[in-house]
């Protein structure tokens, strides 16, 4: 009989697809393996780990809402439900082991875990930890992490240096260059540029993107422009949908294989 592992957190891309690509080589290693997710109520992991083929349990929790002293007043409240109904998929599920992947689940998941004794690990995709993830590393069996220097985040001797997890089938883009440029209406004679700032978006790299648009429309460059959630509409708006035939803008890419596949190059945020 294979492994039990919980995979909570979630929130953006950042989280989900690294979440994914663990529980994908987790199969690949032992295809027993038994793997749920947990993530938060109404956010994107929700619709996103049911696609990838996994089962997901959604806690109703969120975090504080900078400068809004109304929306924060039931936090408390969710914080201790979303405990309480941690412990109970910990009792139902009988997990092996917890891996936070960051986001507002993997807070209480984890935290939970930690009182039942069940071994926990943390994947930090970033050069800096955010307040949760350092608050969990004092009680985790394991910190993964990207970077060096995390010492001054997490216990020293918990940490391993392991990079950050990748989907195997979105950096498999061998003979895909031309389906790719039909999927974005492009054409296979200029040259393509993709243009990444995560699910949400960034807005710096959004901002330049829209001031530098007419040099690449007057070099005959080709531009995937992924906005990211938050900016999307608001461009769209502006400049419309159709804006230009070397343009195609998209609020996410589902099909990260098939824009790595169309460009030349690659512009994306750290």
């Amino acid at each position: 009989m294979g492994k039990r592992i919980i995979i909570s957190g979630g929130g953006t891309g950042g989280h989900i697809f690294p979440a994914i690509a663990i529980a994908n080589a987790l199969k690949k290693l032992d295809p027993t393996t038994e793997i749920l997710f947990v993530g938060a109520t109404g956010r994107m992991e929700m619709e996103k780990v049911p696609a990838a083929g996994y089962k997901i349990i959604g806690l109703n929790i969120q975090g504080i809402q900078r400068g809004s002293i109304l929306k924060n007043l039931m936090f408390p409240v969710k914080l201790i439900g979303s405990v309480r109904a941690a412990l109970k998929i910990i009792k139902d599920f009988k997990p092996d082991a917890a891996v936070g992947v960051g986001g507002y689940a993997s807070g209480p998941l984890l935290y939970a875990a930690s009182l039942k004794g069940i071994p926990t690990l943390i994947q930090e995709q970033n050069s800096y930890a955010g307040v949760t993830n350092k608050w969990l590393g004092k009680k985790a069996k394991t910190i993964c992490v990207a970077f060096d220097g995390m010492e001054k985040f997490f216990p020293g001797g918990n940490i391993i240096k392991t990079g950050n997890p990748i989907r195997r089938d979105s950096v498999m883009i061998a003979g895909k260059h031309m389906q790719a440029l039909e999927l974005f209406n492009l054409s296979p004679h200029k040259k393509t540029v993709l243009v990444t700032g995560g699910s949400l978006g960034a807005r710096t790299l959004n901002h330049s993107i829209k001031a530098g648009l007419q040099k690449f429309i007057d070099a005959d460059v080709q531009v995937i422009w992924q906005t990211g959630k938050y900016y999307y509409k608001d461009i769209i708006t502006e400049l419309g949908e159709n804006y230009h035939p070397n343009i195609a803008i998209r609020e996410f890419l589902n099909r990260m294989d098939l824009a790595y596949a169309a460009a030349d190059i690659i512009i994306s945020r750290a």
